[in-house]
């Protein structure tokens, strides 16, 4: 009970949302939702402590449990989400992690797909089996190689899609049916795509989970997770796993995330619209082998593309001929566009999977996922696109 209990939200666009939605203000009526930076909160009485204690009234205890502006960046994502229920944590990897362990337990069985993130296939791969949770990688593309690997004590399906980085789907609703006829939970990754893009919840999804850190903020500037569920598995297990655990977003984050989704429509409709335009102008190149884009007619599951998507995303990823001297000598090259392993930003952003986010895989690991030292991850930004492929052609041209 000690978050506020937020008035229904009228019946808006995602626009408008993104805007109002979750909006408390203080008796000082502030334009701008406040910035709660305390630890603690006073009681009127030592009564009121005790209730607020014991649950019996609801109100602010410390901000490790819950915090007014965190409570309103957590609302906003709600209502952003369709969701029952939302909570925000210091990290897209502690949104994970804990969405994850708050419900397993040993004896346990997960399943997911083999494409994902290189912190995710950490706490699938090594960091569940320490506690006993048995842990399965299948081709999450294969519905066959779900259902295969579905076992009696399989409590839990999790995966991202598209996946980092090669951008494979994973079919939503026929995998969390898979999920459910086993009495599974389905748990969702859906960074890449965000809430403006793709709604796992309306396709059976149980749990979805974010990196804020990418397009909520969108500015290169804090970190932040959130994890959306039904009340009961917020009531049931992720609270508690929160509030003992402890992996608090800070309220400043908080505001800053909250402040950044007002924009985010508008950030992720231009980054689609120049993606789009890169990922043409990519598969034209000579020295390009081959483009990965779900807005490309080549596209292998642009079919499913047009099932569960609203648009095609802002990251490219596509392969040089020449392998990793050549994609060195591109990334060297680049003077606008900056090397990060970072995504979704304002600011175009480019990394080397092998040598980066996927460089803990084995060589076996990555030929697998078809990570290949030739593959370069490409987040566009804000910038123009004249701008862009000016630089991407100094690239391709040194890469040659």
């Amino acid at each position: 009970m000690a978050d506020p209990k937020f008035p229904p939200a009228p019946d808006w666009q995602p626009e408008t949302l993104l805007v109002h939605g979750g909006t408390l203000r203080s008796g000082f009526g502030e334009l701008s939702e406040a910035m709660f930076l305390t630890q603690s909160f006073v009681y009127d009485t030592a009564e009121q402590a005790e209730r607020r204690f014991k649950d019996e009234e609801p109100g602010y205890i410390y901000s490790r449990f819950s915090n007014p502006t965190v409570a309103m960046f957590e609302e906003r994502v709600r209502l952003l989400e369709g969701a029952e229920a939302a909570r925000a944590t210091a990290t897209g990897m502690a949104a994970v992690t804990a969405s994850l362990m708050c419900y397993l337990k040993t004896g346990d069985h997960i399943v997911a797909s083999r494409a994902l993130f290189g912190s995710c296939r950490y706490v699938i791969e090594e960091l569940c089996p320490r506690f006993g949770i048995a842990a399965t990688l299948i081709d999450g593309r294969d519905l066959d190689a779900w259902k295969q690997a579905m076992r009696p004590n399989t409590r839990m399906v999790f995966f991202e899609t598209p996946a980092n980085p090669t951008l494979e789907l994973v079919d939503i609703k026929a995998v969390c049916q898979i999920a459910h006829d086993h009495g599974a939970l389905a748990v969702v990754d859906n960074v890449f795509a965000t809430p403006m893009l793709q709604r796992p919840m309306a396709l059976g999804a149980d749990v979805v989970v974010y990196s804020a850190t990418k397009h909520m903020d969108g500015q290169g500037r804090c970190l932040g997770g959130a994890i959306l569920s039904s009340h009961q598995f917020m009531k049931d297990h992720l609270a508690v796993f929160l509030r003992q655990t402890g992996p608090a977003i800070s309220p400043f984050n908080a505001w800053v995330m909250l402040k950044s989704l007002e924009t985010m429509p508008l950030r992720v409709r231009a980054q689609c619209e120049g993606a789009a335009i890169v990922a043409d102008a990519l598969t034209a190149s000579p020295a390009v082998s081959s483009v990965l884009y779900p807005g490309l007619p080549s596209f292998p599951q642009k079919d499913l593309v047009a099932r569960q998507m609203l648009g095609h995303g802002q990251v490219v990823t596509f392969f040089l001929h020449g392998g990793k001297p050549a994609a060195f000598r591109f990334l060297n090259a680049l003077k606008l566009i900056k090397i990060s392993n970072n995504l979704g930003d304002a600011k175009s952003l480019i990394t080397h999977p092998t040598t980066t986010t996927h460089q803990r895989l084995t060589d076996v690991a990555r030929a697998e996922l078809g990570i290949t030292p030739g593959m370069l991850r490409l987040s566009v930004g804000l910038e123009s696109p004249i701008d862009l492929l000016a630089d991407l052609n100094a690239g391709l041209a040194a890469a040659s």
